[in-house]
């Protein structure tokens, strides 16, 4: 066979998902920095030079990256299920979301500026016509989906900081009774804090998460859906 002709049966083989599928394996073995085309193209089989048939800078690569892991949430850009209200739709698209983010290192950071690539199109102007049949103008329901997706990720980015800082330093828990002791001691002079601490401290991982998404949503649905 050429030089010619092995390119040709390598791009054959591979396709455009078979990139992505490698690309998010590395991801979640080894973070941001272990996606490399070279390692793509390894884990492959393949030659460097091939995955550029398919993809054309690490950018876009991420971009896609970012539409499979959504797709893989189960963030449903089809719209919300029969008779559920849009803003619930939108809060448990969120959820979905926010959950898939925090389960595979960096994520986030494969999120963050993302553009959305053509074949996910359809699928948006799906989730924009339902905010639109809800009352928005078309530039309204993009500032929603753009709003709520900008505030999971840094929500998202937060979390897995947060996770990496307690390897190291872990985060007080509610039954550790020296912990609470010398947290008291520590905060005497300051009992507002003191309060919000030891509550904090008592509630579900994901829970300022799911506060500061209510805060979002409900915002929304009092603007664009008012009761009456």
């Amino acid at each position: 066979m050429t030089v010619t002709g092995a390119a040709a049966a390598e791009r054959t083989r591979v396709t455009r998902a078979a990139v992505v599928d490698a690309a998010l394996a590395l991801l979640a073995e080894g973070g941001l920095e272990a996606v490399s085309f070279r390692r793509v193209a390894a884990r492959l089989g393949v030659a460097g030079p091939t995955l550029y048939w398919h993809v054309d800078n690490k950018r876009q690569l991420m971009d896609l990256m970012a539409e499979e892991l959504l797709r893989r949430a189960g963030v449903d850009h089809a719209g919300p299920a029969p008779d559920q209200p849009w803003w619930e739709w939108l809060r448990d698209d969120a959820t979905r979301m926010f959950s898939a983010l925090v389960a595979t290192r960096d994520a986030p950071r494969v999120l963050a500026g993302n553009r959305p690539s053509r074949d996910s199109f359809a699928q948006l102007e799906r989730s924009l016509a339902v905010l639109v049949g809800a009352g928005l103008r078309p530039v309204d329901a993009q500032r929603v989906l753009f709003t709520i997706g900008s505030y999971v990720i840094g929500a998202a980015t937060e979390w897995q900081a947060e996770a990496e800082r307690s390897r190291t330093a872990p985060t007080p828990v509610a039954h550790d009774g020296r912990e609470a002791a010398r947290r008291q001691r520590a905060l005497a002079d300051q009992p507002l804090l003191l309060s919000a601490i030891t509550d904090l401290v008592r509630l579900p991982h994901t829970a300022t998460f799911e506060f500061g998404l209510d805060l979002l949503v409900e915002g929304l649905r009092a603007r664009f859906a008012p009761v009456g």
